[in-house]
């Protein structure tokens, strides 16, 4: 049977998983105690990253990242981690357990900074490269970095925060050079030299390293609702988990067609070759992509910054096969008015998340690119990424779904007294999985609102239907979603009180077509007190980063809308927005 003379689908998700996950099957399940929770696991995933790395030797020659002329193969990526791992443990004393900082643009170097330091047992803790010199500061001291690896933007950012954090011994900057003025900033390439030297590095095994599948693994910074980061920490098996997770809602989408999944042989087989748009310091960016392609030889191409027009000729020169990251690359790709100058017929994947999606996507990436199927998913830094995957068929069909859950996920729908709802009632999603973090660094009241009994509390509001698709309707915290990036309503407003002139403010999104939202806002002044959009922007701009600064702010004298118990009324104040893009 076949997928031109079957109805669609041929089996349900149910019988798709059963069959998947049965004894001897590549994502079969074991019941495994963790940390207390029973949970289904990946009998044959790999147990650690440590494992995953020392196993990308057997890919070679091939290509792995590829950043404007530099271009790191998985023997040389090897190399460099395990010489950047010595370094790391014999000259910096970085032991299991230490927290190293990873702060920088999506270089060769980021990747080997990250394994460099998991593969000895330390917590790779990548921070948000777009974040203001205080809210780096922050990152470094709540996570208690011992080492920082940055690019000489960021180091530039630190520089003048570094005299208050005095747990940080080592400041390595990659492309960039010692200082002579701080003892604690020095080179990365007088370490292993520079990414194009690496397949000349001395070949030496991995340090020897005591890791186990539930050890600490990454600690990833999210926003909260006080404004304040909470950094998210992950074990091996969570980030291991999330990619099979991803690999299994793609192989299902085949079997609910009754096909048999497409196996590659990495290494027979082409690589794929993904655009990368996104940073890796997402858990996105670094969980979904990052770790999958070191797992199955395939090819991550990186850019300085975005920009839809250099990224077609990258698609056409690298024969990439996979773009995406959040719907607004989707679009921009798709609405460039140089598409039509350049081949890009080597597109097989659109694959987005993070960020709302209009529905017609789908339908214009299936006009655009015959050959090509799209997928959209939904996961958080909580549960190390993708926790379902909305895939090609299914997605045509339901363009309003992120999909239903993996194969060792448990969703549930939760209404306002605690109870499990029903097909298609209204509540907050709950997932619970062995994707999920174990807690919130150093935050035990945050992590017992978050992490319930293995279950992660996502604060997003919607339903679930009979077949086990989920649709997202609202998000139950004050957050906003631009092009993949989390924006805590409270962090903007509080930013705008700190103005003299401003009484009160409310920050609500402006629905875009690409960005998925952007950050508007109205405020009241104070009597007798003027002042601009332009000056309330720059005056903000001081404040945050740059992304989480509105667009729009509408400026009254009059009092904002609130109900009865004094909470403004943000829906009121949505509908004065026109949306952009």
């Amino acid at each position: 049977m076949t997928s031109e003379t079957a109805a669609f689908p041929v089996l349900t998700i149910a019988q798709c998983n059963a069959a998947m996950t049965a004894p001897g099957a590549k994502f079969e399940l074991e019941q495994k105690v963790i940390n207390g929770i029973s949970l289904r696991t990946y009998k044959h995933a790999p147990l650690t990253l440590r494992d995953i790395v020392i196993a990308s030797k057997e890919w070679g020659e091939r290509e792995y990242i590829v950043y404007q002329d530099e271009r790191m193969t998985f023997d040389a990526h090897h190399k460099a981690v395990a010489n950047f791992a010595y370094k790391l443990r014999n000259e910096f004393g970085v032991r299991k357990g230490d927290r190293v900082a990873v702060v920088m643009r999506n270089y060769p170097q980021w990747a080997v900074a990250f394994f460099g330091a998991l593969v000895i047992g330390a917590i790779a803790t990548p921070l948000n490269s777009w974040w203001t010199g205080e809210e780096l500061e922050y990152g470094l001291a709540d996570s208690g970095a011992k080492v920082a690896i940055v690019d000489p933007e960021k180091l530039e950012r630190i520089r003048e925060h570094l005299p208050n954090l005095p747990q940080l011994q080592a400041v390595i900057v990659a492309r960039g050079a010692d200082d002579e003025a701080d003892k604690r900033i020095v080179s990365f390439e007088k370490l292993i030299g520079p990414a194009k030297s690496w397949a000349s590095l001395p070949d030496v095994a991995m340090p020897d390293a005591d890791i186990g599948p539930d050890d600490d693994a990454t600690i990833m910074y999210t926003s909260g609702t006080t404004g304040k980061p909470k950094g998210a920490l992950a074990s091996h098996r969570g980030i291991v988990s999330n990619v099979f997770n991803g690999m299994a809602c793609q192989a299902r989408h085949f079997v609910r067609q009754g096909l048999a999944p497409p196996v590659r042989d990495p290494k027979i087989d082409a690589p794929r070759v993904a655009l990368l748009a996104i940073p890796f310091f997402h858990a996105t960016g670094a969980f979904s992509n990052l770790v999958p392609s070191i797992i199955n030889a395939d090819k991550i191409v990186t850019m300085y910054k975005w920009d839809p027009g250099e990224a077609l000729e990258i698609i056409q020169r690298e024969r990439v096969t996979t773009i995406g990251g959040v719907p607004a690359i989707a679009w921009q790709v798709l609405e460039h008015p140089d598409r039509d100058q350049y081949d890009l017929s080597s597109i097989l994947y659109v694959a987005y998340g993070g960020a709302p999606s209009a529905p017609e996507l789908v339908a214009t990436i299936k006009r655009r690119f015959p050959n090509g199927l799209a997928s959209n998913g939904w996961g958080m830094t909580e549960t190390c990424a993708a926790s379902c995957v909305n895939f090609g068929k299914d997605y045509e069909l339901r363009p309003d779904s992120c999909g239903a859950a993996a194969p060792a996920m448990d969703f549930k729908i939760v209404g306002a007294s605690g109870e499990a709802l029903g097909p298609n009632e209204v509540g907050e999603l709950w997932v619970k999985g062995p994707n999920n973090c174990k807690v919130y660094w150093n935050k035990p009241e945050a992590t017992a609102k978050t992490f319930i009994d293995g279950w992660v509390v996502t604060g997003d509001v919607g339903r679930i239907d009979d077949d086990g698709f989920v649709f997202l309707m609202d998000r139950a915290k004050d957050m906003l979603i631009r092009g993949g990036e989390n924006i805590y309503c409270t962090e903007v407003e509080n930013a705008l009180y700190d103005h003299p002139a401003i009484m009160d403010a409310a920050v609500v999104g402006i629905p875009h077509k690409v960005l998925g939202e952007e950050v508007g806002a109205v405020v009241q002044v104070k009597p007798e007190m003027e002042v601009t959009q332009d000056a309330l922007r720059h005056f903000v701009a001081t404040k945050i980063a740059a992304f989480k600064v509105p667009v729009d702010i509408q400026i009254q004298r009059d009092p904002l809308p609130r109900n009865a118990n004094g909470k403004i009324m943000k829906s009121e104040l949505r509908g004065r927005f026109t949306p952009r893009g």
